[in-house]
């Protein structure tokens, strides 16, 4: 059976959903080679990625860190998540790079290993995949994936040009590009932007130090 696998920043680019039912998806993600890695299932098809690159760490790391410091300074509740797959039983499955519940108080998410049910808990208010060979895929296919599953705000932060496309989903199953977040407030898009092409010549603690003055600036 052909396993559709995300190919690493130095390899062609080739971003192929292998078609099949739920059960084989089920099935092939069972199997001892497919178990730690990220799956998605959506329209009768699916894919696993095996294995990211440095690039793809570390924008993933530098995100993480930015937004929980404009969290922490703006005072905005909420919960992060990295590489949590969410599931709707024989429909979709999904397990974004970063995703985001903003709330006021405790988590949204049970604890423990089990995947989270979409039957039982609300889809992140935020999702975002860090695109490095997978540019393509993430606008189309895992866009339409986040569209479906009603996510508040998908995001795909691009590591060859160090921009971020980002997209509010509509309760009408579509969605619109933004440049200020609708989930995250105040949040300039192109403020983001810059510090991921600072991080190209700052390290994480010299980044965040230079951020964090920034957004005590604009407060």
């Amino acid at each position: 059976m052909m396993i559709a696998i995300e190919k690493t920043s130095n390899q062609a680019e080739d971003q192929t959903w292998q078609t099949g039912s739920w059960e084989t998806f089920l099935a092939v993600s069972q199997q001892p080679t497919y178990q730690k890695v990220k799956a998605y299932y959506f329209r009768g098809a699916y894919q696993f990625v095996i294995g990211v690159g440095a690039n793809h760490g570390d924008i993933n790391a530098v995100i993480f860190l930015l937004l929980s410091f404009y969290c922490t300074i703006r005072n905005l509740p909420h919960k992060a998540y990295v590489n949590t797959s969410y599931r709707k039983e024989g429909i979709r499955e999904c397990q974004p790079d970063l995703s985001y519940y903003f709330l006021e108080r405790g988590s949204p998410l049970p604890r423990g290993s089990s995947l989270v049910n979409l039957n039982e808990y609300a889809p992140p208010d935020l999702v975002i995949e860090i695109a490095d060979s997978s540019l393509a895929d993430d606008l189309g296919m895992k866009r339409l994936l986040y569209e479906e599953m009603q996510v508040g705000e998908y995001w795909v932060v691009d590591v060859q040009t160090m921009k971020i496309i980002a997209f509010r989903i509509l309760d009408s199953l579509g969605s619109i590009r933004i440049a200020e977040s609708s989930v995250i407030a105040g949040l300039q898009l192109s403020f983001l932007e810059e510090a991921l092409r600072r991080s190209s010549e700052l390290d994480n603690s010299q980044l965040g130090a230079w951020f964090m003055e920034q957004i005590k600036e604009n407060n």
